[in-house]
């Protein structure tokens, strides 16, 4: 079935290999699927796999009852804007998923909408795991008992998650970060600028402004704003931008008309953790892609802005000394943060200047100690922990 299909058709439950459910929402979710249905298949060679996926997944013949981008949607204000559509695909899929059960049902990330899916499965006698744990240490610590009657089991990606678990006394797997196992411990500059046929020789920045429309609408103009800045003062400086799609690099060509029409970008599709080491530092939305680059072992400022009113309701609600993955998983200013008005070219450009033009070494160390603590073969230990929840029967026919 393609991915934008609206009916939701019945099939016919094999008794042979197991069926799994899985609901993406982001590109994020789509590599951690795609990683953990390759393990599964490794066990179970015909294993079937339906929900809602991305191409990475549909690549390893995921059956996509509906588009991921559905579901991709950040902030409480913008929830709100498509709340009437989220309904339906939820609703949609528990009536699937109630007439064709899958032996085990897997929420990626996506927590507002795969909890609630979650709940309703689990309530009909269905196996439910959440992988990528809501951020409750952050806030709204009181969903931990919506996700205990939610879920069966909780697949962290970060150690002091399953600390925080544990305390509540709700089954969680630390398995790791599948990023840290796929990307190499070195990762050499000149190597990735051969591969994008960028110069050797000059310094270059990388602008990353995110995956969702909504984080390009509101980074892109104090992006370009300080990349003209940057470049005034170096005009060898090399600007390249890393689009996760055609769609939007798009998008972030229409911007760039009418932002900055003079300011030469090379756009790079689909090739962020290339475009990441062959840069000398990035320019960056907040989200998995920090956690990237902390890994790739380069320098980052890292920027987040919401919607107004998403904003103010996050701040009486976070309370957290920083919002980046890095920072978080070394419980210390790694990297600097600018949040909502803070995001300007009067706070980028002196930030950018130090991290392109001084020694990182330091910096390095402390990237490496998060990779080694993140890598852990996380795609084998999150299926581990799904064929624990499986039926006795199949687990013996494995």
């Amino acid at each position: 079935m393609s991915s934008s299909s609206e009916s939701i058709h019945k099939l016919i439950p094999s008794s042979k290999a197991p069926t799994f459910g899985i609901v993406v929402g982001e590109h994020s979710g789509d590599t951690l699927g795609a990683g953990l249905m390759i393990a599964l298949k490794k066990r179970y060679p015909d294993a079937k796999f339906v929900g809602i996926g991305g191409s990475k997944m549909q690549t390893l013949h995921f059956d996509s009852l509906f588009a991921m981008d559905e579901l991709a949607v950040m902030g409480i204000v913008e929830v709100l804007g498509r709340i009437g559509r989220l309904l339906h695909v939820r609703k949609s899929l528990v009536q699937y998923f109630n007439d064709n059960p899958p032996d085990v049902f897997i929420g990626i990330d996506a927590p507002d909408f795969n909890i609630g899916l979650e709940g309703k499965l689990k309530a009909k006698g269905i196996k439910t795991v959440h992988y990528v744990s809501p951020s409750v240490w952050a806030w709204r610590e009181k969903r931990i008992h919506k996700i205990a009657k939610a879920t069966d089991m909780v697949l962290a990606l970060l150690p002091f998650e399953k600390a925080f678990y544990d305390k509540h006394q709700v089954p969680c797997t630390f398995v790791g970060h599948p990023l840290a196992d796929d990307i190499a411990l070195e990762n050499d500059k000149l190597t990735a600028r051969r591969e994008l046929s960028l110069p050797i020789d000059k310094k270059i920045l990388a602008l990353m402004p995110g995956s969702r429309g909504g984080e390009l609408s509101r980074l892109l103009s104090p992006f370009f704003q300080s990349a003209q800045q940057l470049y005034q003062a170096d005009n060898d400086l090399i600007i390249v931008a890393a689009m996760v799609s055609e769609k939007r690099a798009e998008q972030f060509k229409l911007l760039k008309a009418q932002l900055a029409p003079d300011l030469v970008i090379e756009t790079i599709i689909d090739k962020t953790q290339a475009v990441m080491a062959a840069s000398d530092c990035l320019l960056t939305a907040s989200g998995t892609v920090t956690l990237e680059a902390a890994l790739i072992k380069r320098p980052m400022v890292i920027c987040y802005k919401f919607n107004t009113m998403t904003y103010w309701l996050a701040k009486l609600l976070v309370k957290l000394k920083w919002f980046s993955l890095p920072n978080l998983l070394a419980n210390q200013s790694l990297v600097p943060e600018l949040l909502q008005d803070e995001v300007d070219a009067g706070h980028i450009v002196p930030l950018i200047k130090d991290r392109l033009y001084q020694d990182q070494s330091q910096l390095n160390d402390a990237f490496i100690k998060i990779h080694h603590q993140l890598k852990c073969d996380a795609s084998e230990q999150a299926a581990k922990a799904v064929v624990d929840l499986l039926p006795s029967t199949l687990k013996n026919s494995k």
